[in-house]
């Protein structure tokens, strides 16, 4: 499966990529030796947490990699009038006679307790491309759904957060 990914989402993966490598992996290496002088590795519990955060590091290295080498580059843009990636969408839900506020991101940026829905989500799905007035159905599975209408759509959102997500 290949992850939707914008040029700059990539240029973010190289740049932690770059970090890990200069950065952490040095760090680490460094712990695991000074772990590794206190003596029985059977019982060093410093150098078994050495040697678990250097491994986390280079999974993450490699994870990274490998989302970029499968990444499926997406535009950003979108027209003035519709919901695209990178904006803010007020919809209104009539069924809870709520209104809530979503910011519509890739896959890696995802986190929908800070309102940020990928683009590859149902709701982010239903609502991209679409205008300010229309109605969507989201059609969370097979057996339930429901009805939102687009209230405003603000393409100057500001980035709350500029991280990817770590897995």
């Amino acid at each position: 499966m290949f992850d939707n990914l914008t040029k700059s989402d990539i240029e973010k993966m190289q740049e932690e990529i770059e970090y890990r490598k200069l950065v952490v992996r040095k760090e680490a290496l460094e712990a695991v030796k000074e772990a590794r002088a206190h003596g029985d590795l059977s019982e060093n519990f410093e150098y078994k947490a050495a040697k678990q955060d250097k491994n986390r590091n280079e999974n993450r290295i490699r994870y990274l990699e490998k989302m970029i080498k499968t990444a499926r580059i997406i535009s950003d843009e979108s027209k003035e009038d519709e919901v695209g990636l990178g904006d803010r969408v007020e919809l209104y839900i009539p069924e809870d006679d709520e209104t809530e506020t979503y910011k519509l991101v890739t896959t890696v940026r995802g986190n929908s307790l800070k309102g940020l829905i990928s683009i590859d989500s149902p709701l982010g799905k239903a609502i991209r491309g679409h205008r300010v007035g229309e109605r969507v159905y989201i059609k969370v599975n097979s057996d339930f759904g429901y009805e939102a209408e687009i209230r405003a759509i603000d393409k100057t959102a500001e980035a709350e957060e500029d991280t990817l997500r770590s897995f």
